[in-house]
């Protein structure tokens, strides 16, 4: 049976069995259920949800299991991501829960957790909770009578992450931004956040109807916000997800701006004023070698993790370090939050530009994406390639010719009989010959 929570929580399409209101009900039971029994008294869950139709009915489910075992519910209404883990930590909760499916399309939806400390649940306490719902017998107390756990709104809370991010930016006066908010949680508190900073804020896609998120529109669909960046003469655009844990940019230009790049433009900035601990940016595996030289350049160190924010913030967390992320635009500033933040990405950014006294292009134009070039090797078997020493000789061969200005990522994929090949360099024709050697190895001792 397949392990019920993925790398982001549990996913699925909405009223199905791996999404049904059933479940989400068994998962406030559990978690519920865990923390009293963690701390020994009643336990207090926030809920938010982004702008799926499916959203009002799994938190309602899920609402109703954390009271059906003793616990009260904040539920915070329309909220992100983010929103959800500052709130846990500010109210002094239990944990948190966000219904959301992120970038998907309208029909999927997922469960999010976080702990009291407002990070996501580690494996194990995911493992735990699993194993409570799929007992046979659900053995969970079930209180009566006063015993029974209450629902609540508050405004004030969400009010309370606003000012939050309010406080983490610098003056915005006298700057243009277009913001699209792709119809999700993001739809009135990333406009409200930067108008509070003194922005002009023209706002797209901020008419929710429970099926339009992300529906041609927000950070996987940018093109409409650069062509309404030209059109408005703003010196800024921002894209948000459907639970607005991540940011893509737009400068003054109508070019993108890629996490890659928010990323290079916000470390410069930490390093200048001394807050870049360890002089260090985590980033994925994935992030655009330009990333690595421009750092390099000016004495920052990138540090690689797999792909996945988890282990993103995992290494943050053990190393002390302040700022890392993903080329998607999932960006940790770790002294201001404990997720990736969209909304607070965006305060930062086009804090630096007001700072730095230079257009967003200027920041951004300084990291110059490296030309890739990815090969994908059809194998009979993928056990054992990375052990395989005519293939890794391969690799080093390829490495080598490189001269330390590219880089080779070979990684097997997780669902297809594949294996990987990902070059980055200068030269695009030296690319793919490196590649096609690589390759031409794996085929001949994969077969």
């Amino acid at each position: 049976m397949p392990r019920m929570f993925g790398t982001d929580g549990v996913r699925g399409v909405a009223n199905t069995p791996d999404l049904s209101p059933e479940l989400a009900f068994a998962l406030g039971r559990a978690a519920a259920a865990v923390a009293r029994e963690r701390t020994g008294r009643r336990p207090v869950a926030v809920v938010g949800r982004d702008t799926r139709r499916s959203g009002p009915m799994l938190a309602a489910a899920l609402s109703a299991g954390v009271c059906s075992a003793g616990g009260d519910v904040v539920d915070l209404g329309v909220v992100t991501t983010p929103g959800v883990a500052f709130v846990t930590t500010h109210l002094g909760a239990d944990f948190g829960v966000m219904i959301s499916a992120s970038h998907n399309p309208a029909p999927d939806n997922g469960i999010k957790f976080f702990s009291a400390d407002g990070f996501k649940l580690p494996d194990a306490a995911e493992d735990e909770l699993e194993a409570l719902v799929r007992a046979s017998t659900d053995a969970l107390p079930r209180p009566t009578g006063a015993e029974l756990g209450t629902i609540r709104t508050s405004e004030a809370a969400v009010e309370a992450y606003v000012q939050h991010l309010v406080s983490t930016g610098s003056p915005l006066s006298g700057m243009r931004v277009v913001v699209d908010c792709g119809h999700g949680a993001a739809y009135r508190l990333a406009p409200e956040v930067l108008r509070r900073l003194g922005a002009e804020v023209i706002a797209l896609n901020t008419a929710p109807d429970g099926m339009n998120i992300n529906d041609g529109c927000g950070s996987t669909h940018p093109e409409a916000l650069q062509q309404a960046v030209l059109a408005h003469g703003a010196q800024a655009g921002i894209a948000h997800d459907g639970d607005a844990d991540r940011c893509i940019a737009v400068d003054e230009r109508g070019e993108l701006v890629d996490g890659d790049q928010i990323m290079a433009v916000c470390a410069l900035d930490l390093k200048a004023r001394g807050q870049l601990p360890a002089d260090t940016l985590v980033a994925t595996v994935m992030s655009n070698m330009g990333l690595e030289l421009l750092l390099r350049e000016h004495g920052v160190r990138l540090l690689r993790t797999k792909v996945g924010d988890r282990y993103v913030l995992e290494e943050m967390q053990k190393g002390g370090y302040a700022l890392g992320g993903e080329q998607s635009g999932h960006v940790i500033f770790r002294e201001l939050s404990t997720t990736g933040d969209g909304i607070l990405t965006a305060v930062q950014l086009l804090s630096v530009c007001v700072r730095a006294r230079q257009p967003l292009s200027a920041l951004a134009g300084r990291m110059q994406r490296l030309p890739q070039w990815l090969e994908n090797v059809r194998v009979g078997r993928k056990e054992g390639w990375e052990s395989n020493p005519a293939i890794r000789a391969a690799i080093a061969q390829a490495e080598a010719a490189l001269e330390g200005q590219g880089r080779v990522l070979v990684r097997a994929s997780g669902t297809e009989p594949l294996i990987r090949v990902m070059l980055e360099g200068a030269d695009m024709a030296q690319l793919r010959s490196l590649a096609a050697a690589i390759g031409e190895v794996i085929r001949a001792e994969l077969q």
